[in-house]
């Protein structure tokens, strides 16, 4: 089942890319851009994340927290980290139980073959923890921007 705007965002433990645990609900007092992506270092991912390192002072301007969330593994998320300077937490869910918790864990299809995965999607989270906004399939081109603007005109 998907979480939906107006929903409080579910108590799940999670480990970041330095072996820290956290949950959301740490981040209370803080906006959250809670965002899922399919696997580090490929093309999309990797425009994406340095799309949000680019856009990091402008989101924290506005007391915004940027999280990323895919199934790699800490080594993968900390060289990940590492090579585009990524100055944001990096959820490690190898099991991927929050990417089931928030209903982008999906079967996708390919002419080839069949796998699960993240569908790429951002949640944008306001101070008391309620999911204010949801994107879904995102498309990486102008996502930051708009993502911003949606934190700018409702959240500040």
């Amino acid at each position: 089942m998907a979480i939906e705007v107006g929903q409080t965002v579910p108590e799940i433990e999670c480990k970041t890319s330095e072996g820290a645990s956290l949950k959301l609900s740490d981040y209370q007092g803080k906006n959250i851009v809670l965002y899922f992506y399919p696997k580090d270092s490929t093309p999309g991912c990797t425009t994406e994340a340095c799309n949000f390192r680019d856009n990091h002072e402008s989101f924290a301007d506005l007391d915004a927290t940027i999280i990323g969330v895919s199934p790699d593994s800490a080594e993968s998320h900390q060289s990940f980290k590492e090579k585009h300077d990524l100055p944001f937490t990096l959820i490690v869910d190898e099991d991927h139980q929050l990417a089931e918790s928030f209903g982008v864990w999906k079967l996708k299809k390919k002419p080839d073959r069949e796998y699960w995965g993240n569908e790429r999607s951002t949640f944008i989270i306001d101070k008391n923890g309620v999911i204010q906004k949801v994107y879904r399939n995102v498309k990486v081109e102008g996502h930051t921007e708009e993502a911003l603007q949606f934190i700018r005109e409702n959240l500040t």
